[in-house]
């Protein structure tokens, strides 16, 4: 029989089991319905490794010193939808109110610093999005200032894609004509470059948000938007602890329209709809 025939066995108890291990790795929340969803992805490397049940498929994960095989996994498990300027309030009150107000305190101390953090950025329209507001509207912080955005996710798979920088039609539909043609160049077959002037800015990393976070400074922004709608309460309050923390006093963060800090014990101030500041 061959791997393609193969159609391994799926039960409640491994389905749990798969759960129960990718919350405590991941923070992913995974609810009932998600049954189907983990069997079709999963599914696929099993029979990429002809086999033939998700127990042994876990275990398999399991024994694997390297911890690739989590990483695929994870790969496989978690979701990643973007565009650019998606949720374009944000960018909005970003160009028109936090950039002005940060180069004014900035320019006080002779900085040129912000440090910018898009902490799920799947395939990189958001902190491409970020690189384009920041030379477009705060030219003090992006053209030789000292500006750093650092855009992680935990897939290896869309940080390779968000590397390459290459876009099709589609998805350059939501990017202004005048910043398309300022920022990307149009390759032979139809695709969107994204220019070495927005790739100096970012830095992409895979970054696990149940882990230690690694920042030794302050940050200024984070932008973590439609992420925390997959994890329990504990952990977005756990999250939402640590986004505090690393925030300069005055910073701000960004979450998406389907979340809310609401219900939630925090230390930030309310600002307006999904965006939140570390009071200074």
């Amino acid at each position: 029989m061959s791997a393609q025939d193969l159609n391994p066995t799926f039960s409640d108890k491994d389905y749990h089991m798969i759960a129960e291990f990718v919350h405590k790795t991941a923070g992913i929340n995974l609810l009932e319905g998600k049954k189907e969803l983990v069997r079709t992805r999963l599914g696929k490397r099993m029979r990429q490794l002809a086999m033939s049940d998700f127990r042994t498929y876990f275990q398999h994960v399991m024994k694997d010193d390297t911890g690739e095989e989590i990483i695929f996994l994870l790969d496989a498990l978690a979701t990643n939808l973007t565009s650019f300027f998606r949720e374009d309030q944000h960018f909005v009150f970003m160009g028109k109110t936090l950039l002005p107000k940060l180069e004014e305190k900035r320019r006080g101390k002779g900085s040129h610093r912000l440090r910018v953090w898009s902490a799920a950025c799947s395939s990189g329209e958001e902190p491409y999005t970020i690189a384009m507001v920041i030379l477009e509207k705060s030219p003090y912080f992006g053209l030789g200032g000292d500006c750093k955005i650092l855009a992680t996710d935990i897939s290896t798979k869309v940080l390779n894609m968000a590397k390459q920088g290459l876009y099709g039609p589609e998805r350059m539909k939501t990017v202004p004509p005048m910043l398309a043609t300022k920022y990307f160049k149009k390759t032979g077959d139809h695709m969107f470059q994204v220019s070495n002037q927005l790739r100096e800015l970012i830095a992409f990393r895979r970054l696990n948000l149940m882990e230690p976070l690694p920042f030794k400074n302050p940050l200024d922004l984070i932008f973590c938007r439609n992420v925390m709608i997959y994890f329990d309460k504990e952990t977005i309050s756990r999250l939402v602890a640590k986004y505090h923390q690393i925030l300069s006093p005055g910073g701000y963060l960004f979450i998406g329209h389907s979340e809310s800090l609401s219900g939630f014990t925090h230390d930030f101030k309310y600002v307006e709809p999904c965006i939140y500041m570390k009071e200074e």
